[in-house]
């Protein structure tokens, strides 16, 4: 199977078919599907590992491309980020020929709707800012924390560009330099904030609320505006960086909260949903 991925974090998404859960996560620009997720969907089968492998068996011509087919990926579980196998369109199309399931021709028509959007957003990526900002909309949230939600988020993938330019290749170079940063801004990585807020798999940054995003983008920022000044090399150097960044943001942090006198490191976080979507505080 291929090795040292190249992905961005935090894009793992649900998409639905048929009332099942199927995660899938952007990786070289098109949509990539965990594989248990699609042959648990096509199959009803309470072991779908157990299935792939009997298929596999099966499909002799399947199980020597598989390693091409399948694609271990970053996604983002109950238990936190696990390396998941994952295909994109054309790699389900072909695994879906070894499935004699009812569901399959419904299920590449869906695939087909779900890679035509990927293809619009990439066309016109307005059109993906547009989504994410009506998504948020629909869950409750302000306009004011919105726009800050997608400053944040662009951002961030300008920061994630550096690292890919700079030399972070694999998953776990991406989540070092991550936590170096929260680390030094909060005081915390972000599996140890999750906690913090009483989060599981859901998205830290969903459950920040104003104060802690603008922190957050301040040393994400800051450590890019680094990278760039000194053009920094291998992920030595970005990590020291992402320290750096991190302590602007972390000290400007402190300031704030001797001046205030008290933490803006909050335990809310916003899992339900009131109308004015208030904080659910802990």
């Amino acid at each position: 199977m291929k090795k040292n991925i190249e992905q961005k974090i935090e894009t793992t998404k649900i998409a639905l078919f048929k009332g099942k859960k199927i995660r899938k996560t952007i990786y070289q620009n098109e949509w990539w599907f965990v594989i248990i997720d699609v042959v648990a969907a096509l199959t009803d089968s309470v072991q779908p590992d157990g299935y792939i492998k009997d298929m596999r068996r099966r499909d002799e011509e399947l199980s020597k491309g598989w390693g091409q087919i399948a694609t271990p990926l970053s996604i983002l579980t109950e238990g936190g980020p696990q390396m998941l196998n994952c295909a994109n369109t054309e790699g389900i199309f072909r695994i879906i020929q070894s499935i004699p399931s009812p569901k399959a021709e419904l299920f590449k028509r869906w695939l087909a709707r779900v890679g035509y959007e990927r293809v619009q957003e990439i066309e016109n990526p307005e059109l993906a800012t547009k989504r994410t900002r009506i998504l948020y909309k629909l869950k409750g949230y302000s306009e004011d924390w919105i726009e800050k939600r997608m400053r944040g988020i662009f951002i961030r993938e300008e920061l994630t560009d550096e690292w890919q330019k700079r030399g972070a290749k694999e998953q776990k170079d991406y989540e070092i330099l991550t936590a170096e940063i929260s680390k030094v801004t909060f005081d915390m990585t972000p599996s140890e904030y999750r906690k913090h807020k009483s989060l599981n798999r859901e998205n830290l940054r969903d459950h920040m609320d104003d104060l802690e995003l603008i922190f957050v983008m301040l040393g994400e920022r800051s450590t890019t505006e680094i990278h760039r000044t000194e053009n920094s090399q291998g992920v030595p150097k970005l990590k020291s960086d992402a320290v750096a960044g991190g302590d602007i943001a972390g000290g400007a942090r402190k300031k704030l909260e001797q001046r205030l006198g008290k933490s803006i490191v909050s335990k809310n976080n916003y899992l339900k949903s009131p109308q004015n979507r208030k904080l659910i505080e802990k």
